[in-house]
């Protein structure tokens, strides 16, 4: 079973609310929930939440939502919540998809699961971009990501890495999109794991994996996918979905 969680909060200090926000007639949520059921690779997609307006707006549109803890610490408790609500097994699958990336395309999750058939010992993917706007390689807004030469992650960070220390170097640079795949039982024992230094300090969940000796498998994907952090990126993810 591979099982897609889209964990998702009504309170965010930059936009209050952004789940509900509408883009061109839909609720935001509405529109991830729907680009996440037309991946062939999901059995079952289903929004993880704590606020009641979130779980109505879901169930309005026939939707799956599961209240999850308040206390959740972060979206990936939410979503080792979510999985353990609905009895999962440990060797199943779940997909953590980003609540506030509407225009995802749908094949990066197949995308995203590929390495887990050829390596049944992984545990771990996530999804790359190559950064073709390089107001990102900068910007913090924008996670980077390295990786080895087997493709699993060395580091990510909101700096510029790798950093070229000499004039002129010339450097690939590759945006996290912030999309996992786990092992159940992986997903488990992430959650049991305390909070790291560096994920404290860059303030990116996906560094306790690394702090604490996992690998995550990095892929590299030819689709972006924008994301809404505050009210203005709305107009601009609705002028795409406008367009298409």
């Amino acid at each position: 079973m591979t099982l897609a969680v889209i964990p998702s909060r009504y309170g965010s200090s930059r936009f209050q609310g952004k789940p509900l926000a509408l883009i061109a007639g839909k609720p935001m949520i509405r529109r991830v929930y729907e680009q996440a059921k037309k991946s062939a690779a999901v059995t079952q997609v289903v929004v993880a939440t704590d606020d009641e307006r979130i779980y109505k707006a879901v169930k309005d549109f026939g939707g799956h939502a599961v209240m999850t803890s308040e206390a959740c610490r972060s979206g990936t408790d939410r979503v080792a919540e979510t999985a353990e609500i609905l009895g999962l097994s440990p060797d199943d699958l779940v997909v953590n998809i980003q609540g506030d990336q509407p225009v995802f395309n749908p094949l990066t999750i197949d995308e995203l699961i590929s390495p887990f058939g050829p390596d049944p010992e992984l545990l771990m993917s996530t999804l790359a971009f190559k950064i073709v706007d390089e107001r990102e390689i900068t910007d913090p807004k924008d996670v980077k990501v390295t990786f080895d030469t087997k493709g699993f992650a060395l580091y990510f960070s909101r700096a510029q890495i790798p950093f070229p220390r000499d004039p002129g170097t010339k450097a690939d640079f590759y945006k996290h999109l912030g999309f996992y795949a786990y092992k159940k039982k992986f997903l488990d024992t992430l959650v049991a794991l305390p909070t790291g230094i560096c994920e404290n300090v860059e303030k990116l969940e996906q560094l306790r994996v690394l702090e604490y000796g996992y690998r995550i498998k990095v892929v590299i994907t030819p689709y972006d996918s924008p994301e809404i952090d505050l009210p203005l990126d709305l107009k601009r993810i609705e002028k795409k979905i406008l367009q298409s």
